[in-house]
C-alpha cells in the first residue's frame, strides 16, 4: 500500500523521528477517513485539489487551529510528492493550495522597568555563584545572544580592552558584539573569581564552583527563577531575554539593520517581527496623547 511505502520512506530514507512518522500516519489516516466517509473515495492517492481544500475547510470549521491545519497539509504535501516521485500520480493536488493564514506571534519580552528591577535590586548570592548568575542575565540581555551561543563562550572570546565578545552563531557564522562598560567590568570581576577556583578549568566560560561546565538546563532554570522575581508573564526563558534585548533597542531608536547584525539574523525579515511591538507602543501613545487619538472625551 502506498501510504505504508511512504511511511517507510520517511523512517528509513529520510530518517524522520518516530514521532514524525506517527504524526504523518495520523494525518494521512484522517484525510483518508474524510475522503471515504464524505466523498466515497477509497484511495487517497486519487484525491483532487478540491478534496484537499474541502478537508481543510472541514477542519477549520471544527475549530482546528490554522497552525495545526498547516501541519496536516505539510504531511499531505510530503505524501503526494512521494506518490509523484514513484510514478503513482502525475500531478500533485496540493501544489497550488495556499496554507491558511496563521496569527502572527509577537515576541514576548520583559518590560524595561522590570529588567531594571532585576539587574539593580536583585539580592544576588555572595561570591562566585552570585557573580556568575548575574553575568548570565546581563550577557543574555546585554548582547541578545542565543542560549547555545552563551553556552559556547570561552574566556578567549572576550576582549575586555575593546569591550567586545566574539560569538559563533548558526551555520558557524561568527559575529562581534559590543559590550556596555558595566558589563565589561562585570566580566572582568567574574573572570578574576573564576581564576581563583581551585579545580583546573576548561575552556568554557560558565562553570560550577567545582570547575565543571555549567549544564544548559541549569542556565535555563536560573533564568526562569530570576525572571519570576520581577514578572508573572508566561514565558521566562533565555530566549525571552533575546527578544527583550531587540525590543528595547528598537524602542530607543536603534537602526533595524544594526539590530539585525547584533542578533545574527540571516535576513531583515527575521528582525522586523520586533518592530510590531514598537509600533503597538507608538499606537498606544498616539491614542493616549493625540487630541483625536480616541481616548479623549469629545
Amino acid at each position: 500500500m502506498l501510504v505504508e511505502r511512504f511511511l517507510e520512506h520517511l523512517a528509513f530514507e529520510k530518517r524522520a523521528s518516530s514521532l514524525t512518522v506517527k504524526a504523518y500516519r495520523g494525518d494521512i489516516g484522517q484525510f483518508s477517513g474524510f475522503l471515504k466517509s464524505e466523498l466515497g473515495v477509497d484511495d487517497p492517492a486519487t484525491a483532487t485539489d478540491k478534496a484537499v481544500r474541502a478537508w481543510m475547510m472541514r477542519l477549520l470549521e471544527r475549530g482546528v487551529s490554522a497552525r495545526s491545519v498547516n501541519r496536516k497539509l505539510s504531511a499531505l504535501r510530503a505524501y503526494f510528492h512521494f506518490a509523484r516521485t514513484v510514478g503513482v500520480i502525475k500531478a500533485d493536488p496540493t501544489a497550488l493550495i495556499d496554507p491558511p493564514k496563521t496569527p502572527t506571534r509577537l515576541p514576548e519580552f520583559v518590560a524595561e522597568r522590570n529588567m531594571e528591577r532585576l539587574l539593580e535590586e536583585m539580592p544576588w548570592p555572595e561570591g562566585f555563584v552570585g557573580s556568575r548568575d548575574r553575568l548570565i542575565l546581563e550577557l543574555l540581555y546585554g548582547t541578545g545572544m542565543r542560549l547555545a551561543e552563551l553556552m559556547g563562550l570561552s574566556p578567549a572570546d572576550i576582549d575586555l580592552r575593546r569591550g567586545t565578545v566574539r560569538v559563533l552563531g548558526k551555520r558557524n557564522k561568527e559575529r562581534i558584539i559590543p559590550l556596555a562598560v558595566p558589563l565589561v567590568e562585570l566580566l572582568r570581576d567574574h573572570l578574576r573569581l573564576r581564576e581563583e577556583l581551585a579545580p583546573p578549568l576548561g575552556t568554557v566560560l560558565l562553570v560550577r564552583p567545582d570547575g565543571k561546565p555549567l549544564p544548559r538546563r541549569t542556565v535555563q532554570s536560573l533564568v526562569t527563577r530570576y525572571l519570576s522575581a520581577v514578572t508573572t508573564q508566561d514565558k521566562r526563558s533565555p530566549h525571552v531575554l533575546r527578544h527583550t534585548f531587540a525590543t528595547h533597542l528598537l524602542e530607543h531608536g536603534a537602526d533595524l539593520n544594526a539590530v539585525k547584525e547584533l542578533l545574527g539574523h540571516a535576513n531583515l525579515a527575521a528582525t522586523q517581527v520586533y518592530t510590531h511591538n514598537t509600533v503597538e507602543k507608538l499606537k498606544q501613545a498616539h491614542r493616549q496623547a493625540h487630541p483625536r487619538g480616541g481616548n479623549h472625551d469629545r
